[in-house]
């Protein structure tokens, strides 16, 4: 029966183990001269080894091998019944599905009796520990901290802040820590020499980099491309499988943010997520590759990172370009759209918006300085003077040569596009007048208010209220957006008001908080376009 690959290739030794040499060297150096304590606890993120090295641990207490040195040996009879995990001696436990006190209650019992005939130590491995109630933790005390001579514990956690010091101070602590891509290429390169497949340096690297961090992770990821024996693993299958967006889409993307080329930066976008990479994906990678950049700028080329010579050059070029401030907001934008929920009925917009925020608003255009300047303000008319004054001769020192001034000619105000002028009747809005003009209403706001369209696209006509036109969006965080950009309710009513000819206002709501009226025109409409009438009643 096959097995997955990070289950078929755990480590049989400490030496195999790989990332954690200052955890593995301590336990094989306690082995080696028997002094070994009673209670191990295991802290780090998933996938880094903390089981395989309890294990490992368990194999040494109870190996047959005559050097401690050398054990575990992987080689006798109980390393192969661990390994096969037919030793009854080692009792794994998920503490995520036994976290009550009466679960404790029978460990505590079942520690009493001793191990089999030729083991030395029953080991207990309680994975998850941090899972367990405050009275389970409480009723495992007394026995953590006095165990029979046969007993071993190992507990293991993925938050290390939820275990009890009182647990804590009974234990050795030992804390794994995330593999870098070295570490996990190197494995990987080596099960697939084991496997008998090929992997392209390209693919290999965007496994490790999907990895995390986990070696257990970018396991399951390379199993999950593997086809056949003798296959080869290529870039375009790896990018495709695991939704990645290739390292020169990232790298455009975010020379198009330097540029301040907001077309070209989405069209990008559009591209990727047509080639089949996921959106949240996408803004991980962006995240992940502007840190690089910020690194790069606050410490300088001295940094190490994972990538060529050709990359990190241009990765240079980059972060002496960027604003500081404009990276670290950059990074924020990305990673709040990369923790958006997916289901979305336009999963790409997060991204989307998370780019065209990040660029410039565009100047006030042209069309809005003419409507305020082609009018010219009419001085008041001066007041006439007293018929007496003017038929009253000047004094002597008032005489002044006349002199011909020739009469400018009357200035003819440009006839200027007003707005139709809203009419006596104001009929109720509808949904349907709305949709039929959205695409334009979207267009017409792009030429006042740059990122305006792409919020819109975010949105929907969702009811109309009177006059009032209300626009629904999926998401809280996109309509405090449309609420804060200034002047966007206003311009949006504005447009609206230009084409349908009557004044009308705009709101926004989220979608899921707002109960949509009955819309009485819409039913009038409908029932219009079927050939029959609605009562006004």
């Amino acid at each position: 029966m096959s097995q997955a690959l990070y289950r078929k290739w755990r480590p049989g030794r400490f030496d195999d183990v790989i990332g954690q040499e200052h955890v593995t060297r301590t336990l094989k150096n306690s082995v080696a001269a028997d002094r070994l304590g009673h209670a191990y606890l295991f802290c780090g993120p998933r996938g880094t080894g903390k089981t395989t090295s309890a294990r490992l641990l368990a194999k040494a207490v109870n190996c047959l091998h005559e050097d401690p040195a050398e054990r575990p040996c992987n080689q006798c009879s109980v390393c192969q019944a661990i390994s096969n995990g037919t030793f009854l001696d080692l009792i794994e436990i998920d503490a995520a599905s036994h976290t009550g006190v009466d679960d404790i209650r029978e460990l505590r019992d079942m520690v009493k009796f001793h191990p089999g005939p030729g083991v030395r130590f029953k080991v207990y491995i309680i994975d998850e520990v941090h899972m367990l109630s405050n009275a389970a933790f409480n009723a495992l005390l007394k026995t953590l901290e006095e165990p029979p001579d046969w007993i071993k514990f190992i507990l293991a956690t993925t938050e290390e802040h939820k275990v009890p010091i009182t647990i804590k101070s009974r234990c050795q602590q030992f804390n794994f820590r995330l593999l870098n891509q070295d570490e996990i290429s190197h494995r990987l390169t080596w099960l697939a020499d084991k496997e008998g497949f090929t992997i392209q340096p390209e693919a290999l690297q965007m496994i490790a980099r999907q990895g995390a961090g986990s070696l257990r992770d970018a396991e399951s990821l390379l199993d999950q491309l593997v086809v056949s024996k003798d296959d080869v693993i290529t870039a375009e299958r790896t990018q495709m499988v695991l939704g990645t967006a290739s390292n020169e889409a990232v790298s455009r993307l975010t020379d198009a943010w330097l540029n301040r080329d907001g077309a070209g930066g989405l069209a990008l976008i559009h591209e990727a997520l047509a080639s089949g990479t996921d959106a949240r994906q996408f803004c991980r990678q962006m995240v992940t590759y502007l840190r690089e950049l910020l690194l790069l700028q606050a410490a300088g080329d001295s940094i190490p990172l994972e990538a060529t010579p050709e990359q990190k050059a241009e990765m240079l070029a980059q972060a002496q370009r960027a604003p500081r401030q404009g990276l670290i907001d950059a990074i924020k934008r990305f990673n709040e759209a990369a923790l958006i929920a997916a289901g979305s009925w336009q999963p790409q917009l997060p991204l989307e918006l998370a780019f065209v925020e990040l660029l410039p608003d565009a100047p006030t255009p042209m069309r809005t300085v003419v409507a305020e300047t082609a009018v010219a303000p009419t001085p008041p008319p001066a007041k006439k003077k007293p018929v007496e004054a003017e038929t009253a001769a000047p004094s002597p020192a008032e005489k002044v040569e006349p002199t011909a001034v020739p009469e400018p000619e009357p200035v003819k105000p440009e006839p200027q596009p007003a707005k139709a002028p809203p009419k006596a009747d104001q009929k109720p809005l509808t949904v349907r007048q709305v949709q039929g003009i959205w695409a334009q209403l979207v267009s017409n706001s792009g030429e006042r208010i740059k990122n305006l369209p792409a919020l819109l696209n975010m949105g929907k006509p969702l009811a109309a209220e009177g006059r009032t036109l209300v626009i629904g969006f999926d998401y809280p965080l996109f309509k405090d957006k449309f609420d804060n950009l200034a002047g966007a309710t206003n311009l949006v009513g504005d447009i609206l008001t230009e084409l349908l000819g009557q004044n009308t206002t705009a709101r926004a709501v989220v979608t899921s908080e707002y109960t949509v009226p009955v819309q009485p025109d819409d039913f009038r409409a409908l029932a219009e376009e079927l050939g029959g009438t609605v009562s006004e009643e």
